[in-house]
């Protein structure tokens, strides 16, 4: 095999002779590859003496294919063919966008919707960044942001509402209860609470101090063990809304608090930005927008 590809002509070479070939005239080769006339018949001069065959006529007003020439030009042009559809395969990629956004909103909003998404938008590669820290748009090369945020935005941001964050007490329909919902806050206090690292519950139940519970680091992860029976979970009505549609999760109370900060979704300012950026801003909007 390597025998085989050192035998090979110089690539310039075969390019020569393959343009010349399709144009039959030296002069229109060299103006389709950008050199001059001599270098085109110099190159196929080396090529013809590299094969020992002739793959020309020259004659008064052009050129003509040899019966060795035309063959050859059939199966240099596949191979070139080939190599551009190669070539094609490997640097074609869809349009990606990089989003950031929180772990709980990845989680509970985002990843259960990403079959959608690449059904809607087939084109798009989503980069997903599930972070709670801050992104700059510029430095983590970050196209659209959601974020947990007061309405006081830079302006040189662009944000759009998404949802405010009302909060709920969840459980699973398995849990034992005291008695049918709607639970009174002493009767939601006896149950075993599922905190995350906001521990809002000493808030929703109008209580000093540290209630307890397990406690887990992100929603998400208090959500799931509420999920599994093992608790209810004090969470925002958006990360549950489907959950609470197909039943999984039920309310056990009428009392909600809404805090002061929303969740955004956000870029940078821009007078031109990419389609396919446009595109999954437009289709966050749609998705997540209440």
């Amino acid at each position: 095999m390597s025998t085989n590809r050192r035998k090979l002509p110089p690539l310039n070479a075969l390019r020569a002779f393959e343009v010349a070939g399709r144009r039959l005239n030296f002069r229109a080769a060299a103006d389709e590859l950008g050199v001059t006339q001599g270098a085109v018949a110099q190159q196929v001069r080396a090529l013809e003496a590299h094969v020992g065959a002739s793959l020309f006529q020259r004659l008064p007003r052009g050129l003509a294919l040899t019966s060795a020439g035309a063959n050859y030009l059939s199966d240099i042009s596949h191979a070139f063919d080939t190599l551009a559809q190669a070539t094609e395969r490997l640097t074609h990629r869809p349009d990606r966008v990089t989003i950031s956004v929180t772990p709980t909103i990845a989680a509970k909003l985002l990843i259960p919707r990403l079959a959608h998404l690449y059904t809607a938008l087939p084109q798009v590669e989503l980069q997903t960044i599930a972070t709670d820290a801050l992104s700059d748009f510029d430095r983590d090369q970050v196209d659209i942001a959601i974020r947990l945020t007061p309405r006081a935005i830079p302006a040189a941001l662009e944000a759009e509402l998404l949802f405010h964050q009302e909060l709920i007490a969840v459980a699973s329909p398995q849990l034992a209860l005291p008695q049918p919902p709607p639970l009174s806050a002493e009767q939601l206090a006896s149950l075993p609470l599922l905190h995350d690292a906001h521990d809002r519950w000493p808030t929703f139940l109008n209580r000093n101090g540290r209630l307890p519970g397990t406690v887990f680091n992100q929603t998400a992860l208090a959500i799931d063990a509420a999920l599994g029976g093992q608790g209810v979970a004090l969470t925002s009505k958006a990360f549950v809304a489907d959950d609470l549609k197909t039943g999984r999760l039920i309310p056990l109370s009428e009392h909600h608090i809404t805090l002061p900060a929303s969740y955004y979704l956000l870029r940078k300012r821009s007078s031109a930005r990419p389609k396919a950026v446009e595109a999954v801003w437009n289709w966050c909007l749609q998705q997540f927008q209440q």
